[in-house]
């Protein structure tokens, strides 16, 4: 029996920036000889940052469900993707020059302040992320990160122009036609090819709904409600239930 669980990042594995306080979560799981699965809002470059931090090895999700980066040779088959030097790469969003030439056109309208039309301090301040974590975040993909925008109304056109508009812990994402829960999908097809498989999933915002859909159980930390996940104080507590 394999098990994996799917962690979103932000504000459920990493309380803010740092990643010391999941130190113990990870080692823990990693005793348990859990598969953990970062599966995140955030770009390839972050969660290398996160991976080389904290050991881990395993496939990870990007950008909110719009690629799969597999390790090359982790899985002991041939996997269809782009392949990079380090990677397979199963692609399911759209390229952030598409997105960010749809955002390019309501920006002035609407107010609004993306990646790509802020400093690396604006971003600083809208995320309150350390400075020097700013430009792994603006190595965008997939897909752009509303900060804020003075009306609303931008997030119907862009759903009406086949975009998806997704609110995380704190910000709104635009993306493809992709979320985290069908990505979570591919990747638990691909370990049911090594063993049965048990999931689990934990996350924070309506984002990570999705995710919840596909696994076994699911965790949501925080006040938010999902029919399928338990709500938890901390992932601590998670710990404390799953076997």
């Amino acid at each position: 029996m394999i098990r994996v669980i799917f962690f979103d990042l932000d504000k459920t594995l990493l309380p803010e920036y740092d990643p010391e306080p999941a130190k113990p979560v990870i080692k823990e799981l990693k005793r348990r000889g859990y598969e953990i699965i970062f599966n995140s809002s955030k770009t390839r470059a972050e969660q290398e940052y996160y991976r080389e931090h904290l050991k881990v090895g395993t496939p990870f999700i990007v950008e909110n469900g719009s690629a799969i980066y597999i390790p090359k040779g982790y899985f002991p088959f041939s996997i269809q993707g782009k392949e990079t030097r380090e990677y397979i790469v199963v692609e399911l969003g759209v390229g952030v020059e598409e997105i960010r030439k749809e955002l390019k056109a309501l920006e002035t309208s609407y107010g609004l302040k993306y990646y790509a039309n802020s400093t690396k301090e604006e971003i600083a301040e809208f995320t309150k992320m350390p400075l020097d974590l700013v430009p792994l975040a603006m190595e965008r993909e997939y897909s752009e990160t509303i900060f804020t925008w003075s009306r609303d109304g931008w997030q119907d056109i862009l759903k009406g122009r086949g975009f998806n508009v997704t609110m995380g812990s704190r910000f709104y994402a635009v993306h493809g036609h992709s979320d985290k829960g069908k990505a979570a999908r591919i990747l638990l097809d691909l370990y049911r090819r090594l063993d049965q498989v048990k999931s689990y999933a934990v996350g924070d915002g309506y984002n990570d709904f999705p995710m919840f859909d596909v696994v076994d159980e699911a965790f949501l930390i925080g006040n938010l409600r999902h029919e399928k996940a338990k709500n938890v104080s901390s992932i601590e507590e998670v710990l404390e239930v799953i076997e």
